[in-house]
């Protein structure tokens, strides 16, 4: 399809799983904004059956609400004609399920995981990993690969020029499960194969004929070198051609648009890179939804995405109760509560999952469960971005199944800029304040970093404009899309007693000074607005640190937000608690209430 040069009004949609999100920017005095922004229910399973009806209502309500017309006759007009039409339309989905793919791997923390990295970077959930060394018999992997029904799968293996054994019996494994695909009956599943080159004569003869065998360059093609490009470019082929194509009216919508379909959380991440990169920035991005939390970063150039697919905010809270535990979801409660109390509200929330706080009390719970399903996700992410294993080790493939040093986490809190939160808990909170403290409760970072929100979850259009019309996105990012919250100044180390930790000079906007001394744990926040900028000098004290050094004074330029500006004295290393609730209890009044988190009672 031909990208017309010049583009000033273009249509994006998103298809959500139970929403379809339609929005429409328009070049205004040389400029890309947001012009409005429609949705209707998705209407991919029974009885529509077909995701363009969705599509279509959500486009009506654009019509309505801005007064262009775009529809004739059930079709999308283009190019623009005075106040009718659009120059493109692009669509991102993860209707159906969004893309579910199994990988597959010698060894689980090598090779396995790189692929592992390469699917979820291309936007995929990994519904399992097999790997040579996982703990499994054959015949329990291959009642696994028949079982999962996914997607497609992933196999890789073996740096090139090493031994070709372990990787084509992981074929022989796929062989004989004679693996059927989750959509469409009538073709074959499709495997990538991203291992050493020297077993492709093999996993040719093994899979060609059982399955749609794709072949693309090794993503470990050696220890030290990690390429994930050629199978996560493969994987965004075969989705918009096998997967996208099987679901009901996907080959309509493919037709209707004017780019490659692509998966939602990949258009995420494809933002976050194109951001990351425009701004020399580190960032890190999270979406936490009813049933899974996407994790996003890019640190250094490198991308990373994890997805956690049991911790949500409704059909998966009881999963989060279950892996942190009451205690630790007790702890951000600023009121006593019986642990029954709480665990029957939990599962409440678990079976109705499309109910929201209507009291102060179920909003400050809801608060609590989210800091908790924010820190575990974030855990998980940490853990899964990591430098490449085994690197500078023995080479022979037998020695390596015993090398599990884990590799250093890539998410680097000193180096990090900038936190952007989306999903309903962070989008929607009743005040900026409560999704700012949220995000630094759960992620505590270190030194000075900016943080904000996704307004109305636009970034997967954007994500996916990007690829064609990077200045359009990003200025619709920036001007729309972003909610500028403010920016947290955190020193970070810890203290035995309570001693001053962070000395503030700062001059305000207005020509004032700020000048105020903190003691160790305590909170404070200064409002000030996005377009308001303090400079000045911060000074941590008794062994803290704010990234130059223990006592270093670090010069500053902060911005404020919706929020404002926010000094945290907590320090750094997971600031405990006083197990004794009453104390409990009114520390965490004291934060909030420096926070302006919740009205008074």
């Amino acid at each position: 399809m031909t990208i017309p040069d010049n583009i000033n009004v273009i249509l994006a949609t998103d298809c959500g799983s139970t929403t379809t999100k339609a929005i429409l920017i328009e070049k205004v005095d040389g400029e890309y904004r947001l012009k409005v922004r429609g949705e209707a229910p998705t209407t991919v399973e029974a009885p529509f059956e077909d995701v363009t009806r969705g599509v279509i209502n959500a486009i009506e309500e654009v019509e309505e609400l801005s007064g262009r017309q775009i529809l004739k006759e059930g079709e999308i007009q283009t190019p623009v004609d005075g106040d009718k039409g659009v120059d493109i339309y692009i669509s991102t989905s993860s209707a159906g399920g969004g893309l579910q793919m199994m990988v597959s791997g010698v060894v689980k923390s090598m090779t396995a995981e790189s692929a592992e990295r390469a699917a979820l970077g291309a936007g995929a959930i990994v519904m399992d990993v097999i790997a040579s060394n996982d703990g499994r018999l054959p015949h329990e992997r291959i009642e696994r690969i028949r079982h999962l029904r996914p997607d497609m799968i992933l196999l890789s293996g073996g740096i090139d020029g090493g031994t070709v054994k372990h990787v084509v019996e992981l074929a022989e494994l796929i062989e004989a499960a004679k693996p059927r695909p989750r959509l469409g009956s009538g073709y074959n599943l499709p495997v990538i194969y991203a291992g050493n080159k020297e077993a492709r004569e093999e996993i040719e003869d093994t899979l060609a004929n059982v399955t749609d065998l794709q072949i693309v360059d090794n993503l470990r093609p050696t220890l030290e070198q990690e390429r994930l490009g050629p199978a996560r470019e493969k994987i965004h082929d075969l989705f918009m051609e096998h997967v996208m194509a099987q679901a009901p009216g996907y080959k309509k919508l493919m037709n209707m648009t004017d780019a490659p379909i692509m998966p939602t959380p990949g258009a995420v991440g494809n933002l976050m890179q194109t951001i990351a990169e425009d701004e020399n920035i580190d960032v890190v991005g999270v979406d936490i939804g009813g049933a899974t939390t996407d994790v996003f970063s890019v640190f250094e150039d490198t991308f990373n995405r994890t997805v956690s697919a049991n911790l949500g905010m409704s059909y998966s809270v009881a999963n989060v109760l279950a892996e942190t535990g009451l205690e630790n979801i007790l702890r951000w409660v600023p009121f006593d509560i019986e642990s029954s109390d709480l665990r029957n509200r939990i599962v409440n929330k678990m079976i109705r999952p499309t109910t929201i706080p209507q009291t102060l009390v179920e909003l400050k719970l809801e608060q609590a469960i989210a800091r908790e399903a924010l820190r575990l996700a974030f855990e998980q992410h940490k853990s899964f971005a990591t430098s490449l294993k085994g690197v500078q080790r023995a080479r022979d493939i037998s020695d390596t199944f015993d090398q599990s040093m884990a590799g250093e986490t890539l998410v680097d809190l000193e180096s990090l800029d900038l936190i952007v939160g989306s999903g309903g808990v962070l989008s929607h909170a009743p005040r900026r304040e409560q999704a700012m403290l949220m995000m630094i409760d759960a992620f505590l970072p270190e030194g000075v970093t900016e943080l904000a929100v996704d307004s109305i979850f636009m970034m997967p259009q954007l994500g996916v404009l990007s690829t064609i019309h990077r200045e359009a996105a990003t200025q619709v990012f920036e001007k729309d899309c972003l909610i500028r919250l403010g920016t947290s100044v955190a020193p970070f180390g810890s203290m035995k007693k309570p001693k001053e930790a962070m000395k503030i000079e700062l001059t305000l906007p207005s020509g004032e000074t700020l000048s105020k001394t903190l003691n160790y744990g305590e909170l404070s926040m200064h409002p000030m607005t996005f377009r308001e900028t303090a400079t000045g000098e911060v000074t941590p004290l008794n062994g803290l640190d704010l990234g130059k050094g223990k006592n270093n004074p670090v010069k500053v330029e902060l911005h404020g937000g919706e929020a404002g500006l926010v000094f945290d004295a907590r320090g750094r290393r997971p600031f405990g608690l006083s197990d004794k609730g009453e104390m409990r209890i009114n520390k965490l009044n004291q934060w909030y209430s420096a926070m302006n988190i919740y009205p008074e009672e």
